[in-house]
């Protein structure tokens, strides 16, 4: 199984260049940034991660994920440069299809697409969401994306988003767009990957809950005419633990992150090596 790291890059935590750079040197397969473009002060909304519902310190902090992957994709050369996860309907479809398709362009093909449509109802609604409907403007962000990644002329008609023929460039290098993992453990969630994903990114599942999401994946792919083993798994944020990484493996995971704390540059870097140790 694919083992890779993620972190929560601030202004007061390490850079996330320097980190990138010693996780591709310990032998870690990907590299992975969250985002929250702003957090607002007054919210009802309840953070679905813990059992209190308070939104973690250092949320309101985050860096932005592509300025992040770019620095980091200056210090490598192979390891892999994910968001977990983008928050697709805070973004203009145009714009982000541009600025993924540059970082994949210039970091050679080794960007990962996790994607989401947002637990903050105000953030989504500030930076011009539709929360309600989140997940339907959602995929029609990604329909419009793979036409403007795989045509040289592109148009898309919908609800949420609508423009005529237009010409977007540069294109991805991996062909034919970065690979498309959703967040999520509902039944829709499963029904969208199988439909217009390429994988599944929950956060904080057992091995337990990661076969059965597996098992599920692969009888709707059957039941849409697709092979199941188009269709990868993340487990994101596993415990650092290498027999547990065994059971994650075994229930069906191709990949597993690990979690770095928000932390100076020493401290980081000390808990990355720690985990290699302990992982790979």
């Amino acid at each position: 199984m694919h083992i890779g790291v993620s972190n929560f890059p601030t202004a007061h935590s390490v850079d996330p260049a320097v980190l990138a750079k010693r996780a591709e040197e310990l032998g870690f397969d990907s590299f992975w940034v969250p985002e929250h473009a702003i957090m607002p002060v007054q919210t009802t909304s309840r953070y679905p991660g813990s059992a209190d519902g308070l939104i973690p310190e250092g949320y309101d902090q985050i860096a932005d994920p592509f300025v992040a992957l770019a620095r980091a994709s200056a210090t490598t050369r192979t390891i892999e440069l994910g968001t977990g996860i983008c928050l697709v309907p805070e973004h203009n479809p145009l714009l982000l299809a541009k600025e993924i398709a540059t970082l994949d362009h210039l970091s050679g093909g080794r960007y990962l697409f996790g994607i989401g449509a947002g637990w903050l109802q105000e953030e989504t609604e500030i930076m011009g969401g539709n929360f309600p409907h989140r997940w339907t403007q959602t995929r029609e962000a990604i329909e419009a994306m793979k036409e403007l990644w795989t045509k040289d002329e592109s148009e898309y008609h919908g609800e949420y988003y609508d423009f005529p023929l237009v010409r977007c460039y540069p294109k991805p290098a991996r062909k034919p767009h970065p690979p498309i993992f959703l967040g999520g453990t509902s039944r829709n969630v499963f029904k969208r990957i199988v439909a217009w994903g390429d994988g599944w990114m929950p956060t904080r599942a057992t091995p337990e809950e990661i076969a059965q999401g597996r098992e599920t994946l692969n009888e709707l792919a059957a039941q849409a005419g697709r092979d199941p083993k188009s269709i990868h798994v993340i487990a994101y944020s596993m415990p650092p633990d290498r027999e547990t990484v065994k059971d994650y493996e075994a229930a069906g995971a191709d990949m597993g992150t690990h979690r770095i704390a928000i932390a100076p540059e020493k401290e980081a870097l000390a808990e990355l090596e720690d985990i290699a140790r302990k992982v790979l």
